[in-house]
């Protein structure tokens, strides 16, 4: 394995699209109500949101290893990791992934002065409130993943949600705007289910290791009716911005992904192997991913005509 694909392992680069697609929504939401886009302003963007959030999953495989808790993963019979595993299983030495972790947090940085630069200093909340999220998830003291209180979802709504899709909006124009933060509950909590939902795949094995996470706290079956609050909360949102005119009435087509989740409930019992949350974390992302694309579409349809 060469090094660039050893990096998008380590990394795990490929779900990236999760921080990706709030950034171009929030900088459609620009194009569709105002008529203001910058293509330098969104590359940039792209690029420091895309370092933070490789930063953040790998600062918390970082921690996670130290912590023990990935580990205890991996010696959980059942247990699925979604660790990278290049401490674990000595692929790369601390040192190394460390490096690599702080030049993505570098690279980040870098890009939040030049939009603050290029769009007002007020872009340096929203990176600071980003980077402090990204790095106490899982980090002492906070260790916000491990709190088991809601803590950690209301992060992640925070820092797959109403961060990338306000903060790209600023960047385009410069103004904060009620309605891009409208707009960011949505993809926000579609983002958070994914995150919830990937705790089931080896929760019995966090406990073991003490992260209390709130599948941990509410145990499997009431964890699991969360859950499905979590998906009609996205869908209802969604139905609200089109009453309140964030989204144009067409935008009710971004419902259809969220169906197929509905389908992977009706499989699960009140208690399940590891594997079988498998597909509801498939269905989750893929839900999350594809009505993030319908709303952007469906926003620059708008700005069109």
């Amino acid at each position: 394995m060469n090094k660039y694909n050893q990096f998008v392992k380590a990394s795990r680069m490929k779900v990236m699209p999760v921080i990706l697609i709030p950034i171009l929504l929030g900088s459609a939401s620009a194009y569709a109500w105002n008529d203001r886009f910058d293509l330098l302003l969104l590359i940039i963007a792209l690029v420091g949101g895309g370092a933070i959030h490789l930063f953040s999953n790998m600062i918390n495989d970082l921690w996670d290893y130290r912590s023990g808790a990935d580990a205890t993963a991996k010696a959980t019979e059942g247990a699925i990791s979604t660790h990278s595993g290049y401490l674990t299983n000595g692929i790369w030495s601390l040192r190394r992934f460390a490096t690599i972790t702080w030049a993505l947090f570098a690279i980040a940085v870098v890009c939040g002065l030049l939009l603050a630069w290029l769009s007002g200093w007020e872009v340096l909340i929203f990176a600071a409130v980003g980077a402090l999220i990204a790095y106490f998830y899982v980090a002492p003291p906070i260790k916000l993943g491990y709190r088991g209180k809601g803590y950690s979802e209301i992060a992640i709504l925070v820092a797959f949600g109403v961060l990338p899709v306000t903060g790209a909006y600023y960047v385009q124009t410069s103004q904060f705007d009620v309605h891009a933060l409208l707009l960011s509950i949505p993809i926000g909590l579609l983002t958070t289910l994914i995150l919830y939902n990937h705790h089931f795949l080896h929760w019995k094995a966090d406990k073991q290791a003490g992260k209390r996470t709130l599948v941990v706290v509410l145990g499997e079956h009431k964890a699991l009716q969360f859950s499905k609050l979590l998906l009609l909360l996205a869908v209802l949102s969604i139905i609200a911005c089109i009453v309140v005119e964030v989204l144009p009435i067409y935008a009710l087509i971004a419902l259809v992904p969220a169906f197929p989740i509905t389908r992977v409930y009706r499989t699960l019992k009140t208690t399940n192997e590891s594997i079988a949350y498998l597909p509801l974390m498939g269905a989750s992302v893929k839900a999350s991913m594809n009505c993030g694309i319908i709303l952007i579409v469906c926003l620059i349809i708008q700005g069109s005509i």
